[in-house]
């Protein structure tokens, strides 16, 4: 593409804008493929944990569903805080929250402070991925975003297949505790690298001058009714196979929630002037 063309696309160069993009875009993956990792890593660990809790595995396996749901709860609120803190202070609040948490499940004393540990991970991982993907939208002129996103879409597709590997690797050699610990020094070196050279896009300022005119304006009751049905999907698909799926009373509850919240949000997403989730963009092809 010729720069009169990204001109006229709205687009500025790299080269005018700052840093490489394709730099960006590598950060960018190796924070999303740390996140990513971790909805694996910790699978074949739960044996070890187990063990060193002096729990069973059933309980042990909270782990993974604790970081899982909180993963999927934060996703819907993800946008309206990276427009009200700004899309770059969001995603280093986000990779800071989920680096401390890592490295506070590596120090993690019971099974409690570990699921409290992994929720707090879960919430500052679910908070990068759609903020990575805006920053690449931004960083790329149109004619390249698909490279860019091909290598995001690496990150996300080999994370959880290296996963399980590598902390059975670092389970037996190191011990369990560094399937978190691992995320530390990767983490630091991401914050220091993506605040030296992400930038906030064109008009951020702007906007966010706008919303604070007019009022935060966050649709709570929707937030509440996805994150209660993403939540509670998230444990039946999760917990359904070890505790028997309906013949369980537990999955059936969260089964009944689950539907419930989802029958509630379709019309009170539909109706809202400024929705958590905008279920109209369905309606356009």
């Amino acid at each position: 593409m010729s720069g009169a063309g990204a001109a006229a696309d709205g687009f500025v160069p790299a080269s005018a804008a700052g840093p490489n993009p394709w730099l960006i875009a590598v950060l960018v993956a190796v924070a999303t493929f740390m996140e990513v990792l971790d909805t694996t890593i910790a699978n074949v660990a739960l044996p070890y944990i187990a063990g060193g809790m002096g729990v069973s595995e059933d309980e042990a396996s909270w782990v993974v569903t604790s970081y899982l749901v909180s993963n999927a709860i934060i996703l819907t609120a993800s946008s309206f805080l990276a427009r009200m803190l700004g899309r770059k202070r969001f995603f280093l609040i986000c990779l800071a929250l989920f680096t401390a948490s890592s490295v506070l499940c590596g120090f993690a004393w019971d099974l409690n402070s570990l699921l409290l540990f992994r929720i707090l991970q879960g919430l500052g991982g679910g908070g990068m991925v759609p903020v990575s993907q805006s920053i690449l939208a931004d960083s790329f002129p149109p004619a390249k975003r698909g490279q860019a996103f091909a290598l995001f879409g690496v990150a996300v597709v080999v994370a959880p297949v290296i996963g399980p590997t590598l902390g059975g690797w670092l389970s037996d050699n190191w011990g369990w505790r560094w399937c978190f610990l691992i995320n530390g020094p990767v983490g630091l070196l991401s914050i220091a690298l993506v605040s030296a050279l992400l930038h906030e896009p064109k008009g951020a300022l702007e906007e966010r001058r706008r919303m604070k005119k007019e009022g935060w304006r966050f649709d709570l009751v929707g937030f509440l009714l996805v994150a209660t049905f993403l939540g509670a999907l998230e444990v039946v698909l999760d917990r359904g196979q070890e505790d028997d799926w309906f013949a369980s009373n537990f999955i059936i509850t969260f089964a009944v929630i689950c539907a419930l919240a989802f029958v509630l949000m379709i019309p009170w997403e539909i109706t809202r002037r400024n929705p958590a989730v905008d279920l109209r963009m369905l309606a356009s092809r």
